[in-house]
C-alpha cells in the first residue's frame, strides 16, 4: 500500500492543487455575486421589480441540481452561443452560481435581521444609503453570518468533486485515474478522502481565526 500511495502522491497533489484553485475562483464568484443579490432582495433596499426577480433568479439556482446547471454550463450553452467553454470556466461559473444562491439568502437574512433602529440612527447622523449599508450594517451582516457562510464554502469544497464528471482533472478525479492504473482502490480512496479532510480542515482553521478577527463588532 505504501508503495501505491507513494506512486499516486504527485497525481494526487497536483488534484488538491486543481481543486484549491477551483474553489479559491468559485468562492470570490459565490461571494461577489450573492452579496449583490442578498442586498438589492432585503426588506430595506427593494426595488420594484428588480428585487422581485432577483428572488425568481436565487430561488432558480437553488431548486435546480448543481450537476444539472454543470451540465447546462459545458453543454448547452456551447450549442447557444457557439463557442466552446473549458472545464475550469464551466466549472467555476455553474458552481460559483449556484452558490450565489444560498450566499444572497444568507445576506438577505442578515440585513433583514438588524433592527430598523440602526438604519434610523445612521440617517440621523447624516450617512446615506450606501454608506449605512457599508459602515452600519454589513459589519454586523459579516459577523453573525460568517458561520453560515463558511459553511457554504466548506460545502463548495465538497461539491469541487462534481465537476470531474465533465474531465475536470481535480482531487476525485486524479483518484479515480490513479485507480484506473493502479487497480488499488481502497488506498487511493482513502488518501483522497484524507486530502479533502487536511483541506477542510485548513479551510475550517482560516475561518475560525476571521471570526475571532470580526468579533469585536457589537449589533
Amino acid at each position: 500500500m505504501i508503495e501505491i500511495l507513494v506512486r499516486s502522491f504527485p497525481l494526487l497533489l497536483k488534484g488538491a492543487v486543481m481543486t484549491l484553485q477551483v474553489l479559491a475562483c468559485t468562492a470570490c464568484l459565490s461571494l461577489t455575486v450573492g452579496l449583490v443579490l442578498g442586498v438589492f432582495s432585503c426588506q430595506r433596499l427593494r426595488v420594484p421589480g428588480v428585487s422581485a426577480a432577483i428572488e425568481m433568479f436565487t430561488f432558480i439556482l437553488r431548486a435546480v441540481p448543481f450537476y444539472v446547471q454543470l451540465l447546462i454550463v459545458y453543454f448547452v450553452l456551447p450549442d447557444l452561443l457557439g463557442f466552446q467553454i473549458d472545464p475550469f470556466t464551466a466549472s467555476v461559473w455553474a458552481l460559483g452560481m449556484c452558490s450565489s444562491g444560498y450566499v444572497a439568502q444568507i445576506v438577505r437574512g442578515g440585513i433583514n435581521a438588524i433592527a430598523d433602529s440602526q438604519w434610523e440612527a445612521a440617517f440621523a447622523v447624516g450617512f446615506s444609503h450606501p454608506q449605512t449599508l457599508r459602515f452600519v450594517i454589513l459589519p454586523q451582516v459579516v459577523r453573525h453570518s460568517l458561520p453560515a457562510i463558511t459553511n457554504e464554502l466548506d460545502a463548495l469544497l465538497k461539491s469541487t468533486s462534481v465537476v470531474s464528471s465533465i474531465g475536470m482533472l481535480e482531487l476525485t478525479r486524479m483518484g479515480m485515474n490513479a485507480v484506473s492504473r493502479e487497480m488499488e482502490p481502497i488506498p487511493i480512496y482513502l488518501a483522497v478522502a484524507g486530502l479533502y479532510l487536511i483541506m477542510s480542515a485548513g479551510f475550517n482553521a482560516v475561518t475560525r481565526f476571521l471570526e475571532k478577527k470580526v468579533a469585536y463588532v457589537r449589533s
